[in-house]
């Protein structure tokens, strides 16, 4: 399903790294970034991970939380946590219910071979889990940096 700017997205329930369950209804109140990427622990995703982390605090001064959403476990996102010192949720979606939701699983090509996965992408989602921005095939590097300046306009 495409989600459009503007538009509600789509419920989900999911467990954390602590197993508890985390909806969309859970997020009402305050914006959230409902960041997905491919696996705990290689490069791309430990940057982007450690990026959110190193800004964290200006996402709480605007009363946001971050949740990073991939299809590993628990066990592996608290692992990764630790690591990592990062001071958000990481959600779990092992059957990648909420990824296709979201429609951020499809094809990718590394260095000519074609594969299928996830798609590295955020949403912004305002205080009633409507859809402020949506970036796809983000670049690590950087990216955090641009959620944030996106979520001072709201």
């Amino acid at each position: 399903m495409k989600i459009k700017e503007g538009e509600k997205v789509p419920n989900f329930s999911l467990v954390d790294q602590d197993e508890k369950i985390v909806t969309l209804e859970s997020l009402k109140g305050k914006p959230a970034v409902l960041y997905f990427y491919p696996k705990d622990e290689t490069p791309g995703c430990t940057v982007e991970a450690c990026e959110f982390r190193d800004i964290y605090s200006e996402f709480s001064k605007m009363n946001c939380e971050i949740y990073g959403i991939s299809p590993d476990d628990p066990n592996s996102h608290n692992k990764f946590i630790s690591n990592h010192s990062l001071p958000f949720k990481l959600l779990c979606d092992p059957d990648k219910k909420m990824i296709k939701d979201f429609d951020v699983w499809g094809e990718k090509n590394m260095y000519g071979k074609i594969s299928h996965g996830i798609i590295r992408s955020t949403f912004l989602i305002d205080e009633n889990g409507i859809l402020i921005k949506k970036w796809s095939n983000v670049r690590a590097k950087g990216h955090a940096e641009k959620v944030q300046l996106e979520l001072a306009k709201i």
